[in-house]
């Protein structure tokens, strides 16, 4: 009886493993056909316990030198760089350096509001600061080196987009000032406090603050991939995102990371618990993140071509994390890809089939548009059989079609419904949607 039972038992792992190891296998051609097709190149990474056990990399470091990248390539995290600057403010909680009532004034009292915002609501985008990012007068600086001084005198010109607490609106800029607040409570730089709090502990020796992006150090420029070439995205000054999207990284590193701030390695759980505390599915660095039944953790970012994310889902004990250095594709759909592969779960292969639209009808959606009160333009042109749309002072992106009038830019989660009798475009992002007319 029990050689009976230890043999069902065995053949049943067997088959546990072997199917996983058949996922794998086809997430790993599923990514490589992203790679081929130009949809999607990065470093990918799965983890299930505690450890990751999955690792995969396509595409280069750079491009023009034909520099591959490997699983140590660091990439720019843009936003998961929130979760870092949100576990560094715990931490001075925890050494009594902040409390989470802490106000704004205490540090930066011309800012609008600022005796009424408190080091919470900084972390939980509840706040009413204005998004520096949101303003097209950012595509003109955003490449030059920023002081702190300069930077909040930018923040702080603008007027309030809400009374502090009213609700949650992301902004950049709350953790541009919680990045500066750590530096002055403890009175080193916010590059120090990474290595010293987190990356030293944990033995990320390839977790850092970004500077100048350096191929010959294994580090990842950013692309687009356009008329057959990789060009390359003018970079960020990392002096800018500081606490909202300076830090390079891995994904393997990140899910190190997570691993050990689910664990109770990097902060109390208590400390944990207060970060978890969801108010419109954001807590502190951390958004809530559902699939399917389950509901897991982390956070997704964007700076310039690198598009970035960190999941994690306690009850299964799996996570997923991928830096993508061009992506012309959904990366939600990669993240639902991996998510369950990690969870031992089949997912769908994709038809690449493109469709495509009449060359006249095209040249009839081309022209200049502009959406009352939105501060960017959206210029709209065909290049090579392709519908083209850029932003005003952004690079040129292409519109995928899904009929005749209408077009979508899966990175962006960016819709487009031409409507050529009105010479208007109904324009959706998230839950943003505008009418923008052609001029």
């Amino acid at each position: 009886m029990w050689k009976k039972l230890f043999t069902a038992a065995l053949s049943g792992a067997f088959i546990l493993n072997f199917a996983q190891q058949g996922n794998r296998e086809k997430l790993s051609a599923y990514l490589d056909s992203l790679a081929v097709r130009h949809k999607a190149v990065g470093s990918y990474a799965l983890a299930t316990g505690n450890e990751p056990d999955f690792v995969k990399v396509t595409g280069f470091a750079d491009a023009e030198k034909h520099q591959k990248a490997n699983m140590n390539t660091q990439y720019r995290i843009g936003s998961v760089s929130k979760i870092f600057t949100a576990v560094l403010v715990m931490k001075a909680v925890e050494e009594k350096k902040l409390s989470l009532d802490t106000k704004l004034s205490d540090f930066y009292p011309a800012i609008e509001n600022s005796p009424k915002i408190t080091v919470a609501q900084l972390m939980q985008h509840r706040t009413g600061i204005h998004n520096l990012t949101d303003e097209k007068e950012y595509w003109e600086y955003h490449q030059n080196p920023k002081t702190e001084n300069e930077l909040v005198s930018i923040i702080q010109k603008y007027k309030s987009d809400f009374s502090p607490g009213e609700k949650h609106a992301y902004s950049n800029s709350n953790y541009i000032l919680l990045g500066y607040i750590l530096e002055k409570v403890y009175k080193k730089s916010y590059a120090e406090l990474l290595q010293d709090k987190i990356a030293k502990p944990l033995k990320l020796s390839l977790t850092k603050v970004g500077g100048k992006i350096d191929p010959a150090k294994n580090q990842a420029h950013a692309y687009y991939y356009k008329n057959g070439v990789y060009e390359k995205n003018p970079e960020t000054d990392i002096s800018i995102p500081i606490g909202a999207g300076n830090i390079i990284s891995t994904p393997t590193e990140l899910l190190k990371f997570v691993i050990a701030l689910e664990n109770g390695k990097i902060i109390s759980q208590k400390s944990l618990a207060a970060m978890k505390d969801f108010k419109d599915n954001y807590g502190f660095g951390l958004a809530k993140v559902p699939f399917i039944d389950r509901y897991g953790y982390g956070h997704s970012g964007r700076i310039e071509e690198f598009r970035s994310v960190l999941f994690y889902f306690p009850e299964s004990k799996a996570g997923v994390s991928f830096i993508t250095n061009q992506s012309d594709y959904d990366v939600n759909q990669i993240s639902i890809n991996m998510l369950k592969t990690a969870m031992n779960m089949d997912f769908k292969m994709p038809d690449f089939k493109e469709k495509t639209v009449d060359l006249a009808l095209l040249k009839k959606y081309e022209g200049t548009y502009k959406a009352p009160g939105f501060p960017l333009d959206i210029k709209i042109f065909e290049e090579n059989g392709k519908l083209m749309a850029q932003a005003t002072g952004q690079t040129a992106f292409p519109l995928e079609v899904v009929s005749d009038s209408e077009f979508k830019f899966d990175p962006a989660g960016i819709k487009m419904k031409f409507n050529p009798d009105k010479n208007t475009i109904d324009f959706n992002q998230g839950s943003m949607a505008l009418v923008f007319a052609k001029q």
